[in-house]
């Protein structure tokens, strides 16, 4: 039935005139004729468009994750929820964390109580041997005196070096206890970075788009519990055939038409992805688009990207009419109007491309009244 219609309708319009010619003719009155304005259908040079379609991705997305083994206390976000940066996010069992952050720093405590302890002994030493030696001194000159034996001296002597050698090994014994200090001090910083890690906080300002985590529930490391999208953020990921590869340019504006949206935008081709998938024998082109209300990672879209010229026939948007799946426009022969159905292509601004009906050179009736087929018309010329 299909095939028949387009022979159809010009048939039952044709019906339909001559009825209601049949009592003019009858009674010899001209019907009258409607002005119209027309134009002479010219072939013009537009661009030839590559469409690729592809998909809304966001620019950067972050898995949050937990860096440690722990049960989850409180998730403080749902999917859908825009969040801050530094904005907590989940909190994690901390009990552990903060005894071991507790030890450590006791053992800091201790080494510190022990850095003042050699540092006592230290200064004691210090005294021993400041009294050794002048004792020494003494005797060494009584000896030349020979008022004391050279048992004596040599006893003076080695008092000597044994408070030398204490106060060697107090400095010893208090570089050992620095040590200490700096290994507990470490501990303390590492407990500290620990304890952060039972608080997961937004990296960035963004979206959360999946919640994979309830309260109770383990969280072990590396396992994402949290989806966030950076907001505002997005671009298209259009898939190219690999013989398109001169078409895409980085910095290049394309008009770029959202599904979801209902709207065509102008977004930049931000980057270009230069293998080519083995598989669909397409490329990659990332698309930047303006930050839109209601644009969401995931949505359907396509990209136009300008590959040449090409020759067209082109109309006035006005001269086409349209009911329901048939186009028409109204070519005029002489002073009658005569229904033509035409096959459209891409609209160009105010203007529809003509793939068939219509050749150059004829001439239609741009924003036509309500006409017959085969009506009478006084024709003006269109206003340029």
């Amino acid at each position: 039935m299909n095939r028949f219609l387009p022979l159809a309708i010009p048939i039952l319009m044709t019906a339909a005139c001559s009825r209601q010619e049949a009592p003019l003719a009858a009674t010899g009155a001209q019907p009258t004729a409607s002005a119209v304005q027309v134009e002479t259908v010219t072939v013009s040079a537009i661009a030839n468009i590559y469409r690729a379609s592809g998909t809304v991705r966001a620019r950067q997305t972050a898995a949050i994750a937990a860096k440690i083994a722990a049960n989850i206390l409180d998730v403080r976000v749902h999917a859908g929820d825009p969040v801050q940066a530094g904005q907590t996010l989940i909190v994690l069992d901390r009990r552990d964390l903060e005894a071991n952050l507790r030890r450590a720093e006791a053992a800091r405590t201790e080494a510190e109580s022990a850095v003042t302890e050699t540092e006592n002994a230290i200064a004691s030493a210090r005294a021993s041997v400041e009294l050794a030696r002048v004792t020494h001194k003494r005797f060494q000159d009584l000896l030349a005196k020979a008022s004391v034996s050279q048992q004596e001296f040599d006893e003076s002597q080695a008092r000597l070096t044994s408070a030398e050698a204490a106060l060697e090994m107090a400095v010893s014994k208090r570089r050992q206890v620095e040590a200490r200090r700096s290994q507990a001090e470490a501990e303390v910083a590492a407990a500290r970075v620990a304890l952060s890690y039972a608080t997961l906080a937004a990296p960035f300002a963004g979206l959360v788009t999946e919640r994979k985590a309830d309260p109770g529930s383990l969280a072990t490391p590396g396992a994402p519990l949290l989806t966030l999208e950076r907001e505002g953020s997005l671009r298209l990921e259009a898939s190219i055939d690999e013989s398109r590869l001169g078409l895409a340019r980085i910095g290049e504006s394309v008009a770029v038409e959202i599904d979801g949206l209902n709207r065509t935008v102008s977004g930049r081709v931000g980057e270009i992805v230069p293998s080519v998938d083995s598989a669909t024998r397409t490329f990659t082109a990332k698309i930047d688009l303006p930050g839109l209300p209601g644009l969401r990672a995931g949505m359907f879209g396509r990209a136009d990207f300008a590959a040449g010229k090409r020759e067209a026939v082109l109309v006035p948007q006005s001269a086409v009419l349209e009911r329901g799946q048939i186009r028409s426009v109204h070519v005029v022969e002489g002073d009658t109007a005569r229904l033509r159905f035409v096959t459209l292509g891409e609209a160009q601004g105010n203007w529809r491309e003509i793939l068939s009906g219509l050749t150059a050179g004829e001439r239609i009736i741009v924003a036509p009244p309500l006409l017959a087929d085969g009506g009478r018309v006084a024709i003006q010329e269109a206003a340029k």
